[in-house]
């Protein structure tokens, strides 16, 4: 039996009952694949090149939807339009050329399969939710122009990667960012993140500056000037960085919520990362990943009920928030985006029914 298993695994490897049968937690060297390569060449190891096809709107059709998000182009015809008759007296129309596609390419090194502390090497699902989410923004209005923004890969030095950190997110964000920090834990693959960026350098604007940056979520947050250690040469932080990343004002995040422990240490890092700027927000792009687990005797997403406790929304009850309000600490409040409302402008994959896309802001 092959070794290789779909990525409905929960990968933090809580235990799974199948029928009668109890399937023991995911060693290390259990290999997990993303159904995003579903496609991809069967039996291969090391990095694969895979090309992500991703639709734009046509240059006119995206210059009159960031002028006017609410612009319809007008489809009537003018009573003065005048038309050559065919024998019958009906109307001899023109067909209108099919107009031509606005497209581009990015090319991202990956893996097919993956053992679980390098599911990071992957491309998952989440992350070409949040690549629509952050491709739709850049064509309806100029939010994320000029910014300057985080993506969080993830790390905690416990030998769990988050699960989709090959950059392409941070990417195509560059086609309108000013300064885009690229993180993660872990040189294997923070090598393939910058792979990636050199990969695609040419979609990046002229002055963007994309970085790749390492980012524990268990070490302290400015990273100390002494820590010299050989695992951080050449993707540390410098001072200049760390001041310009307090100016940031996007944080975007996918497929990082997969564990109770990992889910604690991102909303750590999280706080120190938003308390120096209010108007920080993060969009966060998750999968909602059941098992059956023997304490509740049920199907349930464990990781997901725990990332929700760390939310106050809308819908809280009134008790809650009034609590909350009083509170001397900073809390997160969360907004689920509807993605129904959200194009597929990365072509030809399957979103599926359990990934979810968040809003996240820190008050106090």
């Amino acid at each position: 039996m092959s070794k290789t298993v779909g990525a409905t695994i929960l990968i933090d490897c809580m235990e799974r009952k199948v029928e009668e049968d109890v399937r023991q937690p995911l060693s290390s060297s259990e290999q997990v694949m993303s159904e995003v390569h579903l496609g991809c060449p069967p039996n291969h190891s090391g990095p694969h090149l895979s090309h992500f096809t991703i639709s734009l709107p046509l240059p006119h059709e995206n210059s009159t939807l960031r002028g006017n998000a609410d612009a319809v182009g007008d489809i009537s015809i003018s009573a003065s339009t005048s038309f050559d008759l065919d024998e019958d007296g009906d109307p001899i129309l023109t067909r209108r050329k099919k107009s031509p596609s606005h497209h581009l390419v990015l090319t991202i090194q990956h893996n097919i399969t993956s053992s679980i502390p390098k599911v990071g090497l992957q491309v998952w699902r989440a992350e070409l939710v949040l690549a629509d989410f952050v491709l739709h923004v850049m064509s309806m209005s100029s939010d994320f122009d000029k910014v300057v923004a985080l993506e969080l890969g993830a790390g905690t030095g416990s030998g769990v990667k988050s699960q989709s950190i090959s950059g392409l997110v941070g990417i195509l964000l560059a086609r309108a960012a000013k300064t885009v920090f690229i993180t993660d834990h872990g040189d294997e693959v923070l090598e393939n993140c910058d792979k990636n960026v050199d990969l695609n350098a040419e979609i990046f604007h002229g002055k963007a500056s994309v970085h790749v940056r390492e980012l524990d979520w268990k070490d302290s947050w400015p990273p100390q000037e002494t820590d010299t250690s050989p695992s951080k040469g050449r993707y540390s932080w410098t001072q200049s960085e760390t001041e310009e990343l307090k100016k940031a004002s996007l944080l975007l995040a996918a497929d990082v919520i997969y564990s109770d422990d990992l889910t604690d240490a991102f909303f750590s890092i999280l706080k120190k990362l938003m308390s120096d700027n209010p108007e920080k927000v993060l969009y966060l792009a998750m999968e909602k990943r059941y098992n059956f687990t023997l304490d509740d005797l049920d199907v349930v997403a464990n990781g997901y009920s725990h990332f929700r406790s760390y939310l106050i929304t809308e819908k809280a009850d009134d008790a809650r928030c009034n609590l909350l309000d009083s509170a001397s600490e900073p809390f997160f409040v969360g907004e689920q985006i509807d993605l129904r409302c959200i194009p597929c402008y990365v072509r030809d994959y399957n979103r599926g029914n359990d990934v979810e896309l968040w809003k996240i802001k820190l008050k106090s």
